[in-house]
């Protein structure tokens, strides 16, 4: 199959084919006719597959064969969870429509909201926007989605994942009904088929591949390691493995700051990004790391969604998440657009039950590695650890400080389930601010 196959216009096969694309992923093939067709569509398939082009292409076809007054309305919403994604959406829409007659932007939270502002007041077709600024800008009159013909929630499982299901809704309404709608995401939970049902209207289904698998051409290792002992294992793992480009997941915005300090001690260009940095930062940080003048960046789960690097080598899990999917975006960040990456994920005994959850989800027992001078503790515990919480005065298999629960299940992954539902819901507030 080619992308002429699929219908698109001539405009968008040239800028397609500057991009050096020749054949559509699985889920550009399965997703773009039933788009171009006029119908709702449901997509899921993996990270790093072409979910974006799967929704912009069509998008702009349908867009600029049906112009417009001379005085643009936003004809189509693009909604994303981080400032990431939204800043890489806008790029792909951007170089996808050079040759149509087609105006764009993105809004984000973070920067000044007066360029955004002027920006739309000239006129714009096709707005990217994370819901913290649209909802921001619309309650100011700055703008208006009373015209949109097409909205698109893209990565729908982060934006429920991030608590922003009541700013989803009060966008809905502020649109009018009759439109097209796509949701476009990795993977979709109970709660995301949910807010299908609220959203679409008999939806067209496309799926490329399983729900929660890991792409064939990602290696994914486990290092069993004492928990003081992951620091040196990991600039251990870059400096002798002479690696220029490591993406490093850490579970907290502190942990990914104190590990910055310490590669640089230890002469690797490293630089964070997380929810406490400066758009600028978070921005600077992104550009080193693709131009080559940072080698290392670490980052909370806020990068997980949205940062396209192309060929990226390696992704390390300095800890491994608590929600099980995000791992299968961490990791999604290598081996993308066919290219061999690898994951390795350092793994200390109180992240035994997150292990565990990880390998039942995606389907398959991860390859454990144990490096000489790098051993797991045999003494400490299995527990999973909770935020704010002192795993050094806590005895072997005692249970976590504060639990009334006396039976024996806490150690269980029933009891890691529950922790990993406190964390997430204790994290969502911070996240919508911080990305939106």
């Amino acid at each position: 199959m080619s992308f002429q196959s699929l219908g698109l216009s001539e405009a968008l096969l040239k800028a397609i084919s500057k991009k050096g694309y020749t054949t559509p992923s699985p889920i550009q093939a399965k997703a773009i006719p039933p788009v171009l067709q006029g119908h709702d569509v449901l997509a899921s398939a993996q990270t790093g597959t072409g979910k974006t082009a799967g929704f912009t292409l069509p998008l702009l076809h349908l867009l600029s064969e049906n112009p417009k007054e001379k005085y643009r309305p936003i004809r189509a919403l693009i909604l994303t969870p981080t400032r990431e994604l939204a800043a890489q959406v806008y790029a792909n829409v951007k170089e996808y429509s050079e040759f149509l007659n087609l105006r764009s932007a993105v809004i984000f939270g973070g920067v000044n909201q007066k360029p955004q502002a002027a920006t739309i007041r000239q006129g714009i077709d096709i707005l990217v926007a994370t819901p913290g600024r649209l909802l921001d800008l619309e309650s100011q009159g700055l703008l208006s989605l009373k015209r949109v013909e097409i909205f698109v929630l893209d990565e729908a499982d982060r934006m429920l994942d991030m608590g922003f299901l009541r700013d989803i809704e009060r966008v809905m309404k502020l649109m009018p009904d009759k439109r097209q709608n796509l949701m476009f995401s990795a993977t979709f939970s109970k709660d995301i088929r949910k807010l299908a049902n609220g959203i679409l209207k008999r939806p067209i289904q496309v799926e490329a591949t399983p729900e929660n698998t890991t792409v064939d051409a990602i290696t994914q290792k486990i290092y069993r390691v004492a928990k003081a002992k992951k620091t040196d294992l990991v600039i251990k793992l870059i400096t002798e493995g002479n690696w220029k480009q490591v993406l490093v997941f850490t579970r907290t915005k502190h942990g990914a700051n104190k590990l910055v300090q310490k590669m640089m001690k230890a002469n690797i260009k490293a630089a964070a990004i997380h929810g406490n940095k400066s758009q600028g930062a978070r921005t600077k940080a992104l550009a080193g790391f693709k131009s080559g003048s940072v080698s290392v960046l670490v980052a909370t789960d806020i990068a997980a969604r949205g940062l396209d690097i192309p060929l990226l080598p390696h992704v390390i899990n300095f800890e491994i998440p608590n929600i099980s999917e995000d791992y299968v975006h961490r990791i999604g960040r290598t081996g993308r657009a066919g290219a061999n990456g690898e994951a390795i994920s350092l793994v200390s005994a109180d992240e035994t039950s997150f292990l565990r959850d990880i390998e039942k989800l995606i389907g398959m027992k991860l390859p454990v590695t144990i490096m000489e001078g790098f051993e797991p503790d045999p003494n400490a515990s299995t527990v999973p650890i909770k935020p704010g919480q002192n795993r050094r005065q806590q005895p072997r298999n005692s249970k976590p400080k504060g639990g009334g629960n006396k039976s024996k299940g806490n150690t269980s992954s029933n009891a890691g389930g529950r922790n990993r539902n406190r964390n997430k819901s204790r994290n969502r507030s911070n996240d919508r601010r911080s990305n939106s």
